[in-house]
């Protein structure tokens, strides 16, 4: 069996054994197909990647194979290339700014195809991060829905490294309860068991599925 299959097996198990049921998006980004064909065949759905061009290079072909598929935009996503997200994404983790959602709306108009979407929130207020500060995050999210008509489905952050985790997935899911949003979107490699005590999801994790960055 492939090590990218019995990474996910254990990582599963962790999750049966703390009686949760989030799912983990396999961050693929910068892997090529042969890391991630097995856990195709073996039966992953939800696969994650942050750069466009390398998305549409990996994916165009086996998401028109294989339509049970869901890709994931978890990184930076810029206007010019929402247009190609559209057609291929089925979520989007990054929404963090008024022109960013209006071209979404835009854009999922023209084809008819309309994405969940989390608001990325910059939990820990971080000048080098981007996403909405807490305190806007309620007029940014009536925005979205009342212009732009956009399903958003829930809150996405990554925590500051150096910081109290736990606090911050706290603060975090309490204000996605506040928006009576269903979904969060919280907790990577290093720290999803911490985010699953909190009600995540949707888990991004890479490294413990395929292993170190090269």
């Amino acid at each position: 069996m492939h090590q990218t299959i019995n990474n996910l097996i254990s990582i599963n198990k962790q999750l049966y054994l703390a009686k949760c049921n989030s799912n983990i998006i396999a961050v693929s980004k910068t892997f090529t197909l042969p890391s991630i064909i097995p856990l195709i065949d073996f039966g992953h759905i939800h696969f994650g990647e942050n750069k466009v061009q390398e998305a549409i290079h990996k994916w165009t072909d086996i998401k028109t194979k294989n339509k049970k598929l869901k890709l994931h935009m978890i990184g930076k996503l810029q206007t010019n290339k929402v247009k190609f997200v559209i057609p291929l994404f089925d979520y989007i983790h990054s929404l963090d700014n008024l022109k960013l959602a209006e071209k979404i709306f835009l854009e999922q108009k023209k084809i008819n195809k309309y994405l969940k979407i989390f608001i990325q929130v910059n939990i820990g207020n971080e000048k080098q991060k981007s996403g909405i500060n807490i305190a806007d995050v309620n007029y940014f999210y009536n925005e979205c829905i009342s212009k732009f008509n956009l399903d958003i489905i829930g809150l996405m952050c990554i925590p500051p490294v150096d910081g109290d985790k736990e606090m911050y997935y706290k603060s975090i899911k309490n204000l996605n309860d506040s928006l009576g949003l269903s979904h969060l979107s919280m907790g990577m490699s290093d720290d999803y068991m911490d985010a699953i005590k909190f009600g995540s999801t949707y888990l991004r994790i890479g490294s413990n599925i395929f292993g170190k960055r090269a």
